[in-house]
């Protein structure tokens, strides 16, 4: 979303509120990005994601493919919020 002051073009770095669209806007975003892992090696649900994989050793592969889509979309991580290496979680109160 971007407007115009003068001869000012201003454009959000963040969604502003009070946008009802907002949720269903960065879903659709996230889908559309994600896509080529989704329900294959990565679950996710808005900003939560996990990588699923049936090897250890195509675990690291897996998160290299995550970190390229991250990277091209110029998206970032919070670091306090990521967790790497563990066997098996509860996510949504599923394990």
């Amino acid at each position: 979303m971007t407007f115009m002051v003068e001869a000012t073009n201003y454009c959000y770095k963040v969604m502003p509120f009070g946008l009802k669209n907002a949720r269903a806007t960065y879903q659709r975003l996230m889908v559309r990005i994600r896509s080529p892992m989704l329900g294959r090696n990565v679950q996710a649900y808005v900003d939560d994601m996990i990588v699923t994989s049936i090897k250890a050793n195509q675990h690291v592969t897996d998160f290299e493919e995550l970190f390229a889509i991250i990277a091209r979309y110029n998206l970032k991580l919070n670091p306090n919020k990521c967790v790497f290496g563990v066997p098996t979680g509860k996510f949504f109160g599923f394990m």
